[in-house]
């Protein structure tokens, strides 16, 4: 099971603590998979580039609402346009400033796992 980062899962949360690593898991899976790019675009905004599949912005629209329902705070839209067989898609996430250690180690996390997932495709090439 994934562990939960402090700071990423704020005390207002609402979603019971036992479905926290599931939801951390499923946002892992997101940045491993389809994560590009993360760039923060101030102290309370980031912006992640994804790229996948036909389909993908709805994955990311249905992740974000459920993530949005418990923790209201967040703000994220979501934008997509066609790319080759799939889908490129720009999530825009917003957070007010008490919450911006949330937002930080939301970017951080991506990114992390986004670069890891690059190096392992680099090391796997022929």
């Amino acid at each position: 099971m994934t562990a939960v980062e402090p700071g990423w899962v704020p005390e207002v949360c609402t979603l019971p603590s036992a479905e926290q690593p599931l939801r951390l898991a499923e946002f892992d899976d997101l940045f491993v998979t389809a994560v590009r790019a993360v760039d923060t675009t101030g102290p309370t905004r980031a912006r992640l580039a994804l790229a996948g599949p036909a389909g993908l912005a709805e994955t990311v629209r249905d992740l974000t609402a459920r993530e949005s329902s418990c923790c209201s705070f967040f703000v994220f839209t979501v934008t997509a346009e066609p790319a080759g067989d799939g889908e490129a898609v720009t999530l825009d996430v917003e957070v007010p400033p008490p919450h911006a250690a949330v937002l930080t180690a939301f970017v951080r996390r991506a990114s992390a796992l986004a670069a890891g997932a690059r190096a392992d495709q680099w090391r796997a090439a022929p």
